[in-house]
């Protein structure tokens, strides 16, 4: 099956009715992902094929959790969830954070390919990072346990901003040893074509909760 047809009906699957237009940004975003990945092993997934699941609709599977106005990819690492989340909702502003240069400069190229004008790159470490005007939302893929990405960072994210953890199984080990500043919710996710599963973690910062406990 053609490239375009899989995250066509992977996008279907999701309930994502794109316009072809942003479709074909998704196929172009794999195909170079394809092509660096030859040179600089961005990632253990190397069919392009693969890619459409594994990476473009393993990002697309939160969109329904996300909310309005300026997301923080921690540890963006080769651009997911980010770019194509970038990609499918240009309303966002987005930040990519990470502290990999090699990775980064695939991103930045990807972004710059892409046409994406409503993200930005930033090497930095999470917990380093001090920008000006802190974030709605932000967004991690199995970057680190859910009480460290809390941890670096909390500063990041203005009250009532919404902290999302993407997992794989289940985490409870990880639930178990959090003391979460609100209410925890935990949403099993179905990812079309993926024989595995997916889970998404989610709260949102407190008035009073700039640091917590681990």
């Amino acid at each position: 099956m053609p490239l375009a047809e899989d995250i066509r009906h992977g996008c279907e699957a999701l309930g994502l009715a794109l316009d072809p237009a942003v479709r074909q940004r998704l196929g172009a975003l794999v195909e170079l992902l394809a092509k660096w990945n030859r040179v600089y092993n961005l990632t253990a997934v190397c069919e392009p094929h693969a890619m459409v699941v594994r990476h473009i609709l393993d990002s697309l599977v939160v969109l329904p959790f996300l909310t309005r106005g300026r997301l923080l990819d921690a540890g963006t690492g080769a651009g997911l969830p980010g770019l194509p989340i970038a990609i499918v909702r240009p309303d966002l502003s987005l930040t990519l954070l990470d502290s990999n240069a090699k990775k980064l400069r695939f991103v930045r190229q990807a972004a710059t390919e892409l046409g994406l004008d409503n993200l930005d790159v930033v090497q930095q470490r999470m917990e380093q990072y001090r920008p000006a005007q802190s974030f709605d939302m932000v967004i991690s893929r199995a970057v680190a346990s859910i009480g460290a990405m809390y941890r670096d960072t909390a500063h990041l994210v203005r009250p009532g901003g919404r902290f999302l953890c993407m997992k794989g199984a289940r985490p409870d080990a990880e639930i178990a040893a959090f003391a979460p500043p609100g209410q925890l919710h935990v949403e099993a996710l179905k990812v079309p074509g993926l024989d595995a599963e997916r889970h998404l973690v989610w709260f949102e910062k407190q008035q009073d909760s700039g640091s917590m406990q681990l």
